[in-house]
This record gives C-alpha cells, sequence and structure tokens, in this order.
C-alpha cells in the first residue's frame, strides 16, 4: 500500500503559476492511501470477487515519438469506502484479472507511457462487481491523441461475443481453476468518455527549451 501526501509548491512568473495550476489539477484527490494491485491476481490470494477485463491503447493520431503509448496504470475507487487501488498494467494490450470485493466502483485514473513520456488523465466511468460470479468488464480502448496542446483521450468500453469469447480462453489457459464458474456482464458507464491529458513528471532530462510538451 502507498501513503501519498499532496505537494504544495511556491513559484515566481506566470509561467510558474500556470504550471504550478496545472500540477495541482493533476494531483488532485491524490492524497491518501492508495493499495497497488498487480494485473494478474495469483489464485490462492483470491480473498473475494473476481475482476476481469482488457485494456487496449490505440493511437488516433500521428507522431514523432518513438514509444508508442500504453497504460501504465489504472487508478480504481471504491464508491463507498473511497478506498483507490492502483493496477499496474504496463503494456498496450493486456488482460486483467483482478480481486476486488463486490460493490461500486470508478475508473477515476488512468496514466499513459510512451517511454519516457507520461501522462495522466481523470475519468468517471462506474461499474459493479458481483460476489457470487467472475464480473467481466469489457475492453477498455483508450484512444490517445498526437502529442500536442491540449492533447486529449477517449476512453470507451468494447463488449460482445468477440470479447466474452477471448475472456474466457484467457482464462482458460491462465485459471484453469476457474472453468465451471459463472461469469457475468458489468460494463462501465458512461460507455464513452473524453477526457484531457497532461503531461506530468518524471519527465525526459532535457533543457526547458527542449521540452516541446511542456504544458
Amino acid at each position: 500500500m502507498l501513503c501519498r501526501s499532496r505537494h504544495h509548491f511556491s513559484m515566481k512568473g506566470k509561467r510558474g503559476i500556470l504550471h504550478g495550476a496545472l500540477l495541482w489539477s493533476v494531483s488532485l484527490s491524490v492524497g491518501g492511501c492508495v493499495t497497488e494491485l498487480p494485473s494478474l491476481v495469483d489464485p490462492t490470494e483470491i480473498a473475494t470477487s473476481v475482476v476481469v477485463g482488457r485494456v487496449v491503447t490505440v493511437l488516433t493520431g500521428e507522431t514523432s515519438r518513438r514509444y508508442p503509448p500504453e497504460v501504465r496504470f489504472l487508478e480504481l475507487e471504491d464508491r463507498v469506502s473511497g478506498k483507490r487501488f492502483q493496477v499496474e498494467i504496463k503494456s498496450h494490450d493486456e488482460y486483467f484479472v483482478i480481486d476486488l470485493s463486490d460493490g461500486q466502483y470508478r475508473l477515476t485514473r488512468v496514466q499513459i507511457s510512451e517511454g519516457p513520456f507520461m501522462s495522466m488523465a481523470n475519468l468517471d466511468m462506474t461499474f459493479s462487481v458481483n460476489a457470487k460470479a467472475i464480473t467481466h468488464v469489457g475492453t477498455w480502448r483508450f484512444g490517445i491523441d498526437s502529442p500536442r496542446y491540449g492533447r486529449m483521450m477517449v476512453a470507451s468500453v468494447v463488449a460482445g461475443q468477440a470479447e466474452e469469447s477471448g475472456v474466457r480462453d484467457f482464462l482458460s489457459h491462465q485459471y484453469p481453476t476457474f472453468d465451471g464458474r459463472s461469469m457475468v456482464e458489468a460494463l462501465p458507464q458512461p460507455a464513452q468518455v473524453e477526457a484531457r491529458l497532461y503531461e506530468v513528471m518524471p519527465y525526459p532530462r532535457y533543457p526547458r527549451y527542449f521540452r516541446r510538451h511542456w504544458w
């Protein structure tokens, strides 16, 4: 479990104030403790309910960066207790199987990495977890815009027979002990959200003059 505290910045000049405001907006509500979860839970350590889904990132515009975008982590929040969970992904296409108690949850944040470049978006997509079955939350697709000022991301939920079949095949190979367990679909709502991407530290150690996306 990580315990993080909010930091305060004192800066001079218009540029410093704008940058400080940006950091404040990105780190809003980051205070408190976050429970880190691996993307694939050890089946012997499952204590409550199983949630399964898939994360996919797609670049929707041109880029001069060498590295394709991938999801570094997702952040979930229990809507009742406020407890937060950080799910490590570190891939552009990855299934995740996590252990969560039954209840209502929100996908609140996603961090995208492109090599040394990292950016963050705040989201608000809710889903429920069923204690009596495996909860399938669909494929979470993150469409990443070209690197530029005002960069946007579209988070959408993809579901259907192909997605469900892929999940079942994945579980049968990765978690054979799950065979025979029922699975219910609980797709996050709204099914599509557009959000602003903000670049965050650590940033490549280039002089400020060469930081083209410093906003």
